[in-house]
């Protein structure tokens, strides 16, 4: 059975709009303030993590992010995103056209639930910011990544919103990452009753 990673890069306030200042958001461009040895460091993490994963599942919006950027670039890293099979949930989306790509439609948490039990090993959402809080929802998230960077935005869209109930997470890992991150990893806690 499959796990659903969610591996975020956010703002210490939880901002996750335009980290590269591509959108236009007049706070975005945040990622791009970093130090070359926090970006060096980022990138290691990076790379371990796609090393580490058997798939990769994206929002239509940053599946197209990604599939425009990927495909052309070279190296280790850009290999095995390049090779991973990606599912993208998507209603609009009809001919993914980066490699090893397959949509996933209808009812999203039944495709993603049928997903889990098709892959084995390690699913990792990127971005998605409007896939993340369907994910948290309806708990199929198995692990939260969080990379927080050094800054306070006070606006932007934020990976958290609202839920219908509490959704208990223990802490499972924190790292320094660079000089400036922070590496924060969390598993859904279950209640004791």
């Amino acid at each position: 059975m499959g796990k659903i990673i969610i591996s975020e890069n956010l703002s210490l306030d939880g901002v996750i709009k335009d980290p590269t200042g591509e959108e236009g958001f007049r706070r975005g461009g945040w990622f791009g303030q970093l130090g070359d040895r926090d970006r060096e460091a980022w990138a290691k993490v990076e790379l371990d993590e796609a090393l580490g994963t058997e798939a990769l599942l994206l929002g239509r919006r940053s599946y197209q992010y990604f599939a425009a950027r990927w495909p052309s670039r070279q190296g280790e890293w850009a290999d095995r995103l390049n090779s991973l099979p990606k599912y993208v949930v998507s209603g609009t989306l009809q001919d993914p056209g980066w490699n090893n790509s397959t949509v996933l439609t209808g009812d999203v948490v039944t495709a993603v639930s049928k997903l889990k039990q098709e892959v084995k090993g390690d699913i990792v959402v990127y971005a998605s910011g409007q896939l993340v809080p369907t994910l948290i929802e309806h708990d199929l998230v198995d692990e939260l990544r969080l990379m927080i960077y050094p800054f306070v935005l006070g606006a932007g869209e934020r990976l958290f919103g609202e839920t219908s109930e509490s959704k208990p997470m223990r802490l499972a890992g924190l790292r320094t990452v660079g000089d400036n991150l922070a590496c924060l990893t969390y598993q859904p806690e279950t209640l004791k009753e």
